[in-house]
């Protein structure tokens, strides 16, 4: 079952975060082989995705950095989206490993 996770985005800047993946009994899982990939929606449903760029920084610790840039976000509709990242295994077994909502919220500058 993946985790879940609140993010909190700032329209027009850049975002970052890292997650470190870890199995039911709480130890790292190896990432070394995996592809990774994330998106988010405005909701479960919906045919418009934003990606965000999804890199595996650190296989052995099991770490995975999401980030879109300050570009990105600055076309964003502030509000609730739904996101998710999902590990694929060199063999093509699919994972959700964490889940969540993403809150993007307003700028003032632009």
């Amino acid at each position: 079952m993946a985790g879940f996770v609140e993010l909190t985005m700032e329209q027009g800047a850049n975002f970052s975060t890292s997650v470190d993946v870890k199995d039911g009994v709480n130890a790292i899982i190896n990432l070394s082989g995996y592809s990774v990939a994330a998106q988010m929606r405005k909701s479960y449903y919906s045919t418009t995705a934003n990606n965000f760029t999804a890199t595996i920084t650190d296989a052995s610790a099991g770490t995975i950095t999401i980030t879109m840039t300050g570009a990105t976000t600055a076309n964003l509709t502030p509000g609730r989206y739904v996101y998710d990242i999902l590990l694929t295994s060199g063999s093509g077994v699919k994972t959700r490993v964490i889940e969540g909502i993403a809150t993007v919220l307003p700028s003032v500058t632009r």
